[in-house]
């Protein structure tokens, strides 16, 4: 059994709620860049994304994926990736495509379904990085990424792959759309939105035939965006199609890489259904941890460095070997 039932994570006393724990991080905490060198990726099919690489060659690399509307230099982007080069790691981080401020090339995003683009990046890294043993984490939809990455493709996965961690993941995206839906996280919903909505009237500049805005000003819900412009640009036939067939929660008993799961029980992104309990206790890889606080990538901590609980856990769990469980 893989579920961890009684997790080391408590907020500062000052910082109570779901909310709070999740907007601080995001607003106030403050970090040094961390040292990069950066490279742009060409793709097959004529796009690109960008990447930035930290160390020199190290026996061990973590690759980091940002989450929905972030970017490579998202403040817990950086906080991980200096966690894990103090202790020896090197660091891959990449944009989505079309994050990090560059358009990108086609009418073709970025979604929570998208692991063929993690699949890009984890070839490219396997091919230009000598590490013996390369670690995945992923932050919400780039958690969502990491596990379903590791459940679609767990009998063919390269022997360099060691451990993956993910945090604040909306495993099942409709629960995950549903409660950011209800009032109290209004504040939520309308920074994705406003953001969502700035690259689709960019995505009309470039292709002015194969978008129609109407209403997109109207829209207030994921299901109303992913309904118009996420799921029949990606070929999806509508929102709860897109949402069923890239939730990674489906997938989670086919992983067979030692894996963690950290998701909030107070997260405000999260409902019921991305707290896969069950899945956990029936595998011996997939391990899931569900501190009461934390809120939605935040896991807030005093002292230590700077150094957040979250930083601090998974740098932990990837040190363990490859087949342990804990």
């Amino acid at each position: 059994m893989a579920l961890i039932r009684n997790s080391t994570y408590q907020a500062p006393s000052w910082l109570p709620g779901g909310h709070a724990q999740t907007i601080y991080p995001a607003l106030f905490r403050r970090l040094a860049p961390v040292a990069a060198r950066g490279e742009r990726l060409e793709l097959a099919d004529g796009n690109f994304m960008d990447l930035e690489w930290s160390g020199d060659g190290g026996p061990r690399l973590a690759i980091l994926s940002h989450g929905l509307e972030a970017d490579m230099k998202t403040g817990y982007i950086q906080g991980m990736a200096a966690a894990l080069i103090r202790r020896g790691w090197d660091v891959l981080r990449w944009n989505f495509r079309g994050c990090g401020g560059t358009p990108n090339r086609l009418l073709r995003m970025y979604h929570s379904g998208a692991t063929g683009d993690l699949h890009l990046i984890v070839t490219h890294a396997l091919a230009h990085h000598p590490a013996r043993s390369v670690d995945l984490i992923g932050f919400s939809l780039g958690g969502n990424l990491t596990l379903k990455y590791l459940g679609e493709r767990a009998a063919e996965l390269p022997p360099r792959l060691h451990r993956a961690v993910a945090f604040s993941v909306p495993c099942d995206l409709a629960c995950s759309s549903r409660q950011l839906s209800i009032p109290s996280n209004r504040i939520f919903m309308d920074r994705f939105l406003i953001a969502l909505r700035a690259k689709i009237r960019a995505k009309k500049r470039m292709f002015p035939d194969q978008l129609d805005l109407t209403g997109l000003d109207r829209i207030r819900t994921f299901r109303e965006f992913d309904d118009r412009f996420t799921a029949p640009i990606h070929g999806f036939r509508d929102a709860e199609d897109y949402w069923a067939r890239s939730s990674s929660r489906p997938l989670l008993p086919n992983i067979t890489l030692p894996t963690l799961l950290i998701n909030a029980v107070n997260d405000p992104f999260l409902g019921p259904g991305c707290h896969p309990r069950e899945e956990a206790e029936g595998s011996r890889f997939f391990h899931f941890e569900s501190p009461a606080t934390g809120g939605h990538v935040g896991f807030p901590t005093l002292g230590n460095g700077g150094e957040y609980w979250s930083e601090t856990r998974a740098a932990e769990f990837l040190a363990k070997g490859k087949t342990t469980v804990s």
